[in-house]
């Protein structure tokens, strides 16, 4: 086992993932070094990731970023869906009880300026601008090159290597992670309107056009996001207020693919460099940040090689959970729809599913940390 007092650890990605891991292992006693290509945090208002789950409070509970977020985050109460207007099923979150709402709105960028905040408090800075070239030696003993935008550079070897760079990781291209899965047909429609006065922003909705769906989930108090696969979905939003000003607008593509394994030697995948899937459900941003929190704590304990075997169930049964949630969204044979507009408002009356569902949001179906008292 190596020494924890002589470890070096370098960080690719200076993402929530890559911020979460440094803080996590910075307040442990372990400062890493965390390198980025881009020159800070990802813009607010261009934030594609918006929802952190109760889960993911837990984990920074002890760093103090839960509160940061918690003190900007929007709380969400529920989720509501109707088909063609009409109400199919409303499921509550405001009655879980767990550490902070079941799930929270805060765009990524304000987040990971938070986490940053918590970060430099320890005396750990990102080093931006500056990429991984490329990766030489062993996975067991990785030689890896930094260049920087001035084009000077350096060849490093740390004594353990964290890819949290991204779904287009280039730690994970270059140690030879295999990423199976496939991608979806379907076009993904995003568009963020701002309001002259806050809006009702207690709930999501989501309305089923048989085929076609049409989200919208709050942003802050008068910013709303609309999210889409029809490419006019624009000419069907209906406004809470007169006057929206479009303020952002995207489209994206969906995959499923996750790494046979999340380590090989001394490299580990943690976030959307091993994993990526729909961001239906919310999952993706908060399933990086316990891939990093567990790394963090099994480091320190000089556990990090069962990281893979602990890490890929909960990664495997997220990426079940949201294909299934984005094949319901995507369906366009009329007896499949029919279906699912019998069966939602049935969910209502039974109390295990809805339970099921508020776990799901919260992200509390995945493994309690150890290191953590859970509340049962």
């Amino acid at each position: 086992m190596v020494s924890r007092a002589d470890c070096s650890i370098l960080i690719a990605g200076a993402g929530p993932v890559g911020l979460a891991l440094a803080l996590e292992l910075a307040r442990r006693g372990i400062k890493p070094r965390i390198v980025a290509e881009t020159d800070g945090p990802v813009a607010e208002n261009e934030s594609r990731a918006l929802g952190v789950n109760a889960r993911t409070l837990m984990l920074l509970g002890p760093s103090g970023a839960a509160s940061d977020i918690s003190a900007q985050a929007l709380p969400i109460e529920g989720l509501k869906l109707s088909s063609l207007g009409a109400p199919l099923l409303t499921v509550n979150t405001a009655g879980f009880r767990g550490p902070g709402p079941a799930l929270s709105i805060l765009p990524q960028g304000a987040t990971e300026r938070l986490l940053l905040e918590r970060l430099r408090a320890l005396e750990v800075e990102p080093e931006w601008h500056t990429r991984v070239n490329r990766i030489d030696g062993t996975p067991d003993a990785p030689e890896v090159t930094l260049v920087r935008n001035d084009d000077s550079g350096e060849t490093v070897r740390p004594t353990m290597l964290v890819g949290a760079d991204g779904a287009h990781s280039t730690v994970r291209k270059a140690c030879g992670f295999a990423f199976p899965g496939d991608a979806l047909d379907n076009e993904f429609f995003l568009a963020d309107y701002a309001y002259d006065a806050p809006v009702d922003v207690r709930h999501a909705r989501v309305e089923f056009f048989n085929p076609g769906v049409l989200a919208c989930i709050p942003v802050r108090a008068n910013v709303l996001r609309y999210i889409s696969t029809m490419g006019d979905f624009e000419d069907r939003i209906v406004h809470p207020r007169p006057n929206a000003e479009l303020t952002w607008r995207s489209k994206f593509t969906v995959s499923f693919r996750h790494v046979e394994t999340m380590s090989v030697g001394r490299v580990f995948l943690a976030g959307d460099a091993a994993h990526i899937h729909s961001p239906i459900g919310a999952r993706g941003m908060n399933l990086g940040i316990e891939d990093a929190c567990w790394l963090a704590w099994l480091i320190s304990e000089g556990r990090e090689a069962e990281y893979s075997k602990l890490r890929l169930p909960a990664v495997r049964g997220v990426l079940r959970q949201t294909r299934m949630l984005t094949a319901m969204a995507t369906m366009d044979r009329p007896a499949s729809l029919a279906l699912r507009d019998r069966i939602l408002p049935l969910m209502a009356h039974l109390r295990f599913a809805e339970r099921a569902l508020v776990r799901s949001i919260a992200g509390m179906d995945t493994p309690n940390p150890p290191w953590l008292s859970v509340a049962s």
